[in-house]
């Protein structure tokens, strides 16, 4: 009976140790276990954030605004902050990284706007503009608070429950317009928690397993584990993404100095030096970007000004001589252009008027613009036929022409003394006239072959009788080919609208005019074009008896 008594109380004794040694090692377990999660989904969300931070620095504080990348689809900017999202995605590991809009009515749809995902990653990309129902509550509640200015990050952790992507955790950021401070999108980064679930089986089953006699030594063994081999190593990864964040630099020792480990947190540390790395490095790339770009911009800046020095844009033209009018303007549509306009006298009585327009845009136009002029010049003071200045151009641009570009051409000479012109069209726009007391019409004169095609084509003059009053429009196609928003061009009887609306005006009156009804017309789009005008106003020979 003692025996059996003491058996009873040893048993009752084990039991109670038992059950304190397993209370115990619940609690432990229990504290163990939340401990490892929490320090595993901080971890996560750290190193999310960070790279959060990474990808928002793609958006460069000029570019933030949201609706500058949804009305410029496919630009050189888009597609460069796509690229760069791209290689953070690959480089730290992470699972998804999107930009989005969500529906401020309800914050039950969202808009994407960019969308990258690591190779061999199961998520669906979206196409910019792509509009799906937002997940959950949880997410539309985030989204809300991020837009209504509550806070600037938000976290959310899928670690339980029905996941169709398995548990991982998403991390926001508020993007904000840089002048008035309104959220105009939401930065996620979501990053795939693979080894947290595995992690804590493991951990529940070998805390199962060791129970019996070894539980309150396994136990104390796990907590020395998790806060020498994680929870130090945690805090140092914390700390060394926080002072990187803050500093931008590289420290002489690196994390896989400070701590040697081969397992996943080794790999992590090591993904971060070599992240630091990739991000300075990037950083740098950018200032020299940033730095080959202003140099650019200056560049062309002093090309823009040579060409406009180039052209004669000094008026009145010939304050001298009073039996003409003249005034001109060249508005390129890239910092330099390819349509020239020029005037010049070749003796007493002889006025060479010049409109030209170079095939294509930008510099390499504006060269060939140079090189033509000048050689139409100098081949107008040695021949009074239009025709002839055509056809040794024409010869001269050919023998050099590797780039295959031409230029259409209009050139009159008129004889100040009589208002006859005599001219030839290589190709050109039709010039418009109006005598005196009637309306602005088009000359539909014979076009020949452009200039610089084909060598030895031959062209050919015709006369144009000016009267006292007789005013000459000339222009480029950029004129009547000019756009609005809708892609309706300004075309050729809104032209003679615009110049007979100020037809009794002076040349510059006509010339502003019609600039004012093309910019209404396009209605702020884009400038597709070089637009070039001139205005010549015959007053007659008999004007310069009477100055005299």
């Amino acid at each position: 009976m003692k025996n059996r008594i003491t058996g009873s109380i040893a048993l009752k004794s084990i039991m109670v140790v038992v059950l304190i040694i397993a209370v115990f090692s619940v609690i432990i377990c229990i504290i163990g276990y939340s401990g490892f999660t929490r320090a595993l989904v901080e971890q996560y969300s750290q190193d999310a954030f960070w790279t959060a931070g990474m990808a928002q620095m793609c958006l460069i504080p000029d570019e933030r605004d949201m609706y500058y990348y949804m009305t410029e689809p496919g630009t050189e900017n888009y597609m460069n902050v796509l690229a760069l999202f791209q290689r953070i995605c690959d480089s730290t590991g992470v699972e998804f990284i999107y930009v989005i809009q969500p529906d401020t009515s309800d914050y039950a749809h969202i808009k994407f706007l960019f969308s990258v995902k690591r190779e061999g990653s199961p998520y669906t990309l979206y196409e910019k503009g792509y509009i799906r129902e937002t997940t959950n509550d949880e997410y539309r509640q985030k989204y809300r608070e991020l837009y209504e200015g509550k806070t600037d990050r938000a976290v959310v952790v899928r670690d339980h429950g029905e996941i169709e992507t398995d548990y991982h955790v998403t991390v926001m950021r508020v993007l904000r317009d840089t002048v008035t401070g309104t959220a105009t999108g939401i930065l996620c980064v979501q990053v795939q928690m693979e080894n947290l679930h595995e992690a804590r089986l493991s951990y529940v089953r070998n805390v199962i397993l060791t129970l019996v006699g070894l539980a309150i030594i396994v136990i104390a063994a796990e907590g020395l584990y998790l806060h020498f081999a994680l929870l130090l190593p945690v805090k140092r990864i914390t700390r060394e993404a926080s002072r990187f964040a803050a500093e931008n630099k590289i420290t002489a020792r690196r994390l896989t100095d400070k701590v040697k480990k081969n397992d996943e947190i080794g790999t992590l540390m090591t993904s971060i030096d070599r992240m630091e790395d990739q991000i300075v490095r990037h950083v740098e790339n950018i200032r020299k970007i940033t730095a080959d770009t202003e140099r650019l911009n200056t560049e062309l800046a002093l090309a823009t000004k040579i060409q406009a020095d180039a052209l004669p844009n000094v008026f009145p033209a010939f304050p001298d001589r009073p039996e003409i009018d003249l005034y001109a303007s060249m508005n390129p549509a890239k910092e330099v252009g390819g349509d020239f306009y020029d005037f010049f006298l070749i003796d007493d009585d002889h006025l060479c008027i010049v409109m030209a327009d170079v095939s294509g845009k930008g510099v390499p136009a504006a060269l060939f613009m140079m090189s033509s002029k000048n050689i139409i010049a100098t081949n107008a003071l040695k021949s009074t036929s239009p025709a002839a200045i055509l056809g040794k151009t024409n010869d001269a641009l050919c023998a050099r022409n590797v780039e295959e570009m031409f230029v259409t051409v209009w050139l009159g000479i008129l004889q100040i003394s009589t208002g006859i012109i005599t001219a030839a069209n290589a190709g050109h726009e039709y010039p418009v006239i109006m005598h005196e007391n009637s309306s602005f019409g088009y000359i539909r004169d014979a076009h020949d072959p452009v200039i610089g095609s084909l060598e030895g084509m031959k062209y050919h003059d015709y006369e144009i009788r000016l009267q006292k009053g007789s005013k000459l429009f000339l222009y480029t196609d950029g004129l009547p080919e000019a756009n609005n928003k809708d892609n309706s061009m300004f075309g050729s009887n809104r032209l003679l609208q615009a110049v007979n609306r100020k037809k009794e005006g002076s040349t510059k009156e006509i010339i502003e005019n019609v600039d004012a009804e093309v910019a209404a017309f396009s209605e702020g789009a884009e400038q597709f074009d070089d637009l070039t005008m001139l205005c010549l106003e015959y007053r007659g020979p008999e004007t310069a008896s009477r100055k005299q």
